[in-house]
């Protein structure tokens, strides 16, 4: 988005702004979209998708077996029970045989987690061993389909020069690495910081969030973001937080948003401890009246939407040095874009297409869960 805003005062000329909006393609290339007076751009933007396009768009992707029987599974009661150690060792076990090359994805302490809980069907007793088993088994099934695994291995591949014998022999995966590598490029996601009791927090600045996404590329980089903080977790962390900085959203974009909550829901049940939104505006509350209706319950409570003013104090309770923390586009002290400036100020950082500090940000996150560790 390209707007160009010159003051005339001292000149008596009426000057019409306008805004361009560009995208780039798969092949890094710009292509033109359109261009529209600045006083009608927001209008045309907001009216472009109506709720009943977005809801039929939803409700087709929504319409899955597989997210409904997930979403039935989260519906259970607070509350743990014990597991012992013999039982965690065969549910690992179970793991290592189906998923050699992922099992360790999962630590013992989410697994002991997930098989803790109530069942959906008694609350009064623990879930079976056997439907933890299948559980865990369906998060990984969705991991495998979903190309997971591999996703630390697309940024390193997208980091490198195109002429590497990998890039060279298969060039459909370079243009996936590449096409996710720009989705993180914007960014609009990162990790930075524990919260008081050690769960990497993930922040969203959704002004940096693409007009128009390339959808899979998007969700890519949200699952290699994920498996970022999952990796980064202090020992006995089994989940994280996620806080917004919602003031300039982008229009909606329907199937981006129903595949980000597939995605939650199907390879990440029991992760998100909590989600911080701020400030409230019309296009978040549009987003947010399409998806509660479809997260399952305890999901949708997780989900917490406030103005700037509470943001602030909330964020001085959550975040380990408490308002020291506290970024200053929620009005604290910590610059973020000392290390996550925008995109138009960062650069390459190997021979390829990776501008976004993914390392950094991996060392850092690596580093605040070492000295929480040395600190417990």
């Amino acid at each position: 988005l390209a707007c160009v805003h010159k003051s005339l005062k001292k000149l008596s000329v009426e000057v019409q702004l306008t805004a361009t909006v560009l995208q780039k393609d798969r092949s890094n290339k710009f292509q033109y979209i359109f261009t529209l007076p600045v006083a009608k751009f927001k209008e045309t933007m907001s009216t472009e998708l109506t709720k009943e396009e977005a809801e039929k768009v939803i409700s087709a992707e929504a319409n899955d077996d597989d997210f409904k029987d997930a979403v039935e599974e989260e519906e259970v009661a607070d509350g743990n029970f014990p597991v012992s150690a013999e039982e965690l060792s065969i549910i690992r076990a179970e793991l290592a045989c189906e998923f050699p090359e992922d099992y360790s994805y999962l630590s013992d302490a989410y697994v002991t987690s997930v098989a803790s809980k109530p069942y959906s069907k008694d609350p009064t007793v623990r879930r079976p061993l056997e439907y933890t088993m299948d559980k865990l088994s369906h998060v990984m099934e969705w991991r495998v389909g979903a190309g997971a695994p591999e996703m630390f291995g697309l940024i390193d591949l997208a980091n490198g020069p195109e002429s590497a014998p990998e890039a060279v022999e298969d060039p459909d995966r370079l243009v996936r690495a590449k096409a996710m590598t720009n989705a993180l490029n914007y960014g609009s996601l990162y990790w930075h910081g524990l919260t008081k009791d050690g769960r990497p927090i993930l922040w969203v600045r959704t002004n940096r969030k693409p007009w128009y996404p390339d959808v899979d590329a998007e969700v890519n980089a949200l699952i290699a973001m994920a498996d970022a903080g999952i990796k980064c977790m202090p020992e006995g962390v089994t989940d994280f937080v996620c806080v917004s900085e919602s003031a300039s959203p982008p229009p909606p974009n329907p199937t981006f948003m129903i595949k980000m909550l597939k995605a939650l829901v199907k390879g990440y049940p029991d992760r998100l401890n909590l989600l911080l939104s701020a400030p409230v505006s019309s296009i978040i509350q549009f987003v947010m009246n399409l998806l509660l209706p479809l997260m399952p319950g305890r999901l949708a409570s997780k989900v917490v939407l406030l103005d700037v003013e509470t943001m602030k104090p909330r964020l001085a309770e959550l975040l380990l040095n408490g308002e020291e923390d506290i970024p200053t586009f929620f009005d604290g002290p910590c610059n973020h874009d000392d290390y996550y400036p925008d995109p138009s100020q960062c650069e390459n950082r190997g021979q390829g297409t990776l501008t976004f500090d993914w390392y950094g940000m991996m060392d850092r996150l690596e580093n605040a869960k070492k000295e929480f560790e040395s600190k417990k």
